[in-house]
């Protein structure tokens, strides 16, 4: 099992910016993917950007040179760095942990609200 602990949402005016941290624990694997998804009311979750424990990354294009993912693997975490904040970023933003070869090892943290006022 992994538990995840998110941190670092809450509202902020348009043009600003966020940090959202998360911390895993428990039995982690070394060969991982860390990432960040988003459900604003009334829509499906979708990825905003992963990062894999070799350090490669990939964003969605509405995210594409405002947010930034970065890890820490010695702390087991991974952070999201949000500029330029648009009324359109408000969701829920969930953590994601997983190994891309094992489908049973897929945890999702609680999530962390992101308000964006205009």
């Amino acid at each position: 099992q992994v538990q995840l602990v998110e941190s670092g949402g809450g509202l902020v005016q348009a043009g600003g910016s966020l940090r959202l941290s998360c911390v895993a624990s428990g039995s982690i694997l070394n060969i991982n993917v860390m990432g960040w998804y988003r459900q604003a009311p009334g829509k499906e979750r979708e990825l905003v950007a992963h990062i894999i424990s070799g350090g490669g990354t990939n964003y969605a294009d509405y995210v594409k040179g405002r947010f930034t993912i970065s890890r820490d693997n010695a702390k087991n975490t991974v952070y999201l760095q949000m500029n330029n904040l648009k009324p359109d970023d408000t969701a829920v933003y969930y953590c994601n942990f997983k190994n891309p070869f094992l489908r049973s090892y897929d945890y999702w943290g609680q999530g962390t609200q992101v308000t964006v006022s205009s």
